[in-house]
């Protein structure tokens, strides 16, 4: 059974992947009816969603070392 900080985890990381899912998708299939600057915003946006994921996976590194 998990505890409750780690379903809160897993939720977390859960959401973010299907983000990062929703918006690569949303560019690859919209890339031609976007302007530069729309298309530049959203690649940002998934970068963004990526660093977060890797710095809740950082943290949960730091809490299990104790």
């Amino acid at each position: 059974m998990l505890t409750y900080s780690a379903h809160l985890q897993s939720v977390i990381e859960k959401l973010i992947r299907e983000e990062i899912d929703m918006k690569t998708k949303m560019l690859v299939s919209a890339h031609q009816s976007l302007d530069f600057a729309t298309y530049k915003h959203q690649v940002g946006v998934v970068q963004g969603l990526e660093r977060a994921l890797a710095l809740v996976e950082e943290a949960e590194s730091v809490v299990s070392k104790g």
